[in-house]
């Protein structure tokens, strides 16, 4: 089976230290014999110090910049037989009004440009984690309509982060992108984001929501029979640590629990992580799908390390086993 799915992997996800550069990440991830990447846009703006010989950081808005890099990207993508699965993250960007919506659709223009320079066909949106924006399920989705507009013909992947202000859940999206109705506006799942949120809970002892395995079992049950397979775009693979001791649960410097989880302790799966992945690997296989599989994960203890000989190589290598793994121990 695993043979018939294209496998990438996500650039944030091989190494923090900026001594972990973008050209070694992407030598790296084309030697473990993945078919693409997602492009994390810090890694694009990082390489760009380099790339245009830069003495100071590449601001965030310096587009033309930008763009000049992304056409680099390309050109090593190319020479490495890698796809430019996805750029991402693009978030905090629905539930706005007046100027800073005007302000995110500026954004948004110009990321399609470097999506253009990288020939790059998809944009994945994080769901909005900000509390201050709007809840109102009707003005997220013209928001996302709008964008997939703006954007076509790429496809716009929109994904619940766990810690979502107002859409948290694979029904939560599922329900924007149904409102939205555009072909080109999509799904992606990740067995963190939905594992993590459903059956997980960083801040418990036991490290698991209330009538934890009932839940999320009728809850997978209803993605098989409910997610035409064409509407998602792609699925992101992950596992988590339990947390011992149990995380505060609060916000730490304006970043709730299962953020901070998050970013620092998701494995590749089968590496000491406890999230049933299998149970969601088997329905979105159920649906029929069978595109993209993308690993990303974030170790910040072990992703900070400085650049070794191999190690990056090593992540990689390790991430195709894990995934090839989670593939084969599927029955379909």
């Amino acid at each position: 089976m695993s043979s018939k799915i294209p496998l990438s992997y996500a650039t944030p996800s091989l190494g923090m230290h900026p001594t972990h550069t973008l050209p070694k990440k992407l030598a790296a991830i084309s030697a473990a014999g993945f078919d693409g990447i997602e492009l994390g846009f810090d890694d694009l703006r990082a390489f760009a110090h380099t790339h245009l010989e830069r003495s100071s950081q590449v601001a965030e808005d310096d587009w033309p910049a930008l763009v000049q890099t992304a056409q680099e990207v390309k050109r090593m993508c190319e020479e490495l037989n890698l796809v430019v699965l996805v750029l991402q993250p693009f978030s905090g960007f629905e539930g706005y009004d007046g100027e800073r919506k005007e302000e995110m659709f500026r954004k948004a223009k110009h990321w399609g440009e470097i999506m253009d320079a990288l020939g790059c066909e998809m944009l994945q949106v994080g769901s909005n984690d900000d509390p201050e924006s709007s809840a109102d399920r009707d003005t997220i989705a013209e928001d996302l309509r709008e964008l997939a507009d703006l954007l076509t013909p790429k496809k716009i992947a929109y994904e619940n982060w766990a810690w979502g202000a107002h859409i948290n859940t694979w029904e939560d999206i599922w329900d924007i992108v149904s409102r939205a109705n555009r072909e080109n506006l999509g799904m992606c799942l990740d067995t963190f984001q939905t594992a993590g949120r459903e059956w997980a809970d960083p801040t418990k002892p036991d490290g698991k929501v209330p009538n934890a395995e009932t839940l999320y079992r009728e809850s997978m049950e209803r993605l098989e029979r409910t997610i035409p397979k064409e509407k998602i775009f792609f699925f992101q693979i992950s596992d988590a640590y339990k947390m011992t001791p149990p995380m505060e649960d609060a916000a730490v410097d304006g970043a709730p629990p299962r953020s901070r989880w998050s970013h620092g302790f998701r494995p590749l799966p089968y590496n000491g992580g406890y999230l049933p992945m299998n149970e969601m690997v088997k329905a979105v296989l159920g649906t029929g799908f069978r595109g993209w599989f993308s690993v990303e994960v974030f170790l910040e203890e072990e992703h900070s390390k400085e650049w070794a000989e191999g190690l990056e190589e090593k992540w990689a290598a390790d991430g195709m086993k894990s995934v090839k793994r989670l593939l084969e121990e599927q029955k379909t």
